[in-house]
C-alpha cells in the first residue's frame, strides 16, 4: 500500500496507555488508563494503525528482567484485547540512558523504524505520550504530537506539543478532529 494512504497512532506505554507504576515488573499491576481501550478501538475502526513506542530503561538499569518486561507487555496486550484492540507492532528500547543508544526516545529511531516496517506516513500520523521525550521523538520523526497530561505539566513541556489532552476521550477527539483516518 502507498505510504501516503496509511496513518498511525504511535503511543508511549507507561502513563499513556497504562498507569505509570515506575518500572513495572508485575503484570498484575497493569491497569489501562480510563478510556484508553475504547479510544484505541475507535481509532482502529477509523483505519489507524496502532503502534507502541516505549522506553523501558528498567531493563538496562537492572531493575527488571527482559522476561518480566515481556510478561507486563503481554498483560497490556491482553487488557487491550478485551476492547478488541491489537497493536500493529510494539517497539521497546531496553537501554539505560547512560548507554546512549540510538533508539531511546527522544530519538525518533523507533518511530522511523515503525514507519518503514509498517509502511505508514509519519507526517499524517500521531505520537501520543505523557513526557517531553515522547513529544520530542514525535516531532523529530515528523508526526503530529499530543501530550496526555491531566495537570499543569502540559504548559511546561519542551518541546511544545501540537495538542494537549487531559484524558483519552480528548485524545480521540483531537485525532478525529484532524479528519479521521481518511484525511
Amino acid at each position: 500500500m502507498n505510504r501516503t494512504n496509511r496513518r498511525a497512532v504511535c503511543l508511549d506505554r507507561d502513563g499513556t496507555v497504562i498507569y505509570d507504576a515506575g518500572y513495572p515488573r508485575d503484570p498484575r499491576r497493569v491497569r489501562l488508563l480510563p478510556g484508553a481501550g475504547a479510544a484505541l478501538d475507535e481509532l482502529k475502526r477509523q483505519g489507524f494503525l496502532v503502534v507502541l513506542i516505549s522506553n523501558q530503561s528498567g531493563i538496562g538499569r537492572g531493575l527488571l528482567t527482559r522476561d518480566e518486561a515481556e510478561q507486563v507487555h503481554r498483560q497490556v496486550v491482553s487488557a487491550l484485547a478485551e476492547f478488541g484492540v491489537h497493536f500493529d507492532a510494539a517497539y521497546y528500547c531496553p537501554h539505560a540512558p547512560k548507554e546512549r543508544c540510538r533508539c531511546r526516545k527522544p530519538s525518533p529511531q523507533m518511530l522511523l523504524r515503525a514507519a518503514e516496517e509498517l509502511d505508514f506516513d509519519l507526517a499524517r500520523s500521531f505520537m501520543v505520550g505523557d513526557k517531553p521525550s515522547d513529544i520530542a521523538a514525535g516531532k523529530q520523526a515528523g508526526c503530529r504530537t499530543i501530550l496526555l497530561a491531566a495537570d499543569a505539566t502540559a504548559g511546561a513541556c519542551d518541546p511544545a506539543p501540537d495538542d494537549t489532552a487531559a484524558d483519552w476521550p480528548e485524545v480521540l477527539g483531537r485525532i478525529l478532529s484532524t479528519g479521521g483516518a481518511d484525511a
